[in-house]
């Protein structure tokens, strides 16, 4: 049955626009669902930091599919996201890269984007009062959307691996091989291929910026990679990120997929359960 106009009026809902990429679960799990091949509101918000969540969700979902009770006033600094110290999630998600979640840090004092967000006049300015941008570094071909247009106006160099490069807009470097080392002062680079040929992670102070190839799951608590979505060749997947273990990371900051931050420790036991498991599947 169709909702009555006023009672959608009313009330926080999730627009038939929605195109099921799922990012504005994997930022609010505590609020959002899926239910009938879209997602939904669990529930309407209940407190303080749920209508904060709720009004990301706006922020962030590409269809703009996510909808505010009528008069209700967004508030400010809702993104960038701090998600660690020194990570920020940027927000803004754009419909070119299913939805994926982009990320600032910095590094060696250079500032980086981790994938591309969707163009916004907010986080340019949020961007430029932080004094610029150094370096977009590209986890994949997947999850580019409007890097170009930040590098243009910051002009910062683009990475991104040479077998994803042609996926890539005004991209002036390329990672190449697939042995992890340290291509920019304190960002390690980590060839991951297998949900692409070219992806990689980028390993900055303990964050590990995973793209598409590992991600936490809410719901079963773990670690997790989607193997239904591997575009290049899964058991590739699954022997790169097996480098993983000799690497010290306490943040999984996932483009698609749910991030998290654990103490490095429980980070690796999470991944070793992760890995037996695929590998007993």
């Amino acid at each position: 049955m169709a909702e009555d106009k006023d009672d959608v009026d009313d009330h926080w809902h999730v627009s038939a626009a929605c195109f099921n990429c799922g990012a504005v679960r994997t930022a609010a799990p505590n609020l959002f669902i899926e239910r009938n091949g879209a997602s939904a509101f669990a529930h309407q918000p209940a407190s303080e930091q749920e209508t904060e969540d709720a009004w990301r969700g706006v922020l962030l979902c590409p269809a703009a599919a996510v909808r505010a009770p009528k008069g209700l006033k967004m508030p400010a600094g809702l993104f960038p996201q701090v998600m660690a110290p020194g990570v920020w999630r940027l927000g803004y998600n754009a419909r070119s890269s299913y939805g994926a979640h982009s990320y600032f840090t910095l590094a060696g004092g250079l500032r980086l984007m981790i994938d591309g967000p969707r163009w916004s006049g907010h986080l340019e300015r949020w961007i430029a009062e932080a004094g610029g941008l150094d370096h977009i570094l590209l986890t994949h071909r997947d999850d580019v959307a409007d890097a170009g247009l930040y590098a243009k106006r910051f002009g910062a160099r683009v990475w991104i691996h040479a077998n994803d490069a042609d996926g890539a807009p005004l991209v002036t470097d390329f990672v190449t091989g697939d042995q992890a080392h340290e291509m920019l002062p304190g960002v390690r680079v980590i060839p991951v291929a297998g949900h692409t040929r070219g992806s990689v992670m980028f390993l900055v102070n303990q964050a590990l910026f995973s793209g598409d190839s590992l991600s936490w799951d809410f719901e079963k608590r773990a670690l997790h990679a989607f193997r239904d979505f591997c575009w290049y060749d899964w058991p590739t997947q699954l022997r790169s990120l097996e480098r993983l273990v000799h690497e010290s990371f306490s943040g999984v900051f996932a483009g698609h997929g749910g991030s998290v931050v654990l103490d490095a420790p429980a980070m690796q036991r999470e991944l070793r359960t992760f890995l037996d498991a695929v590998k007993a599947d």
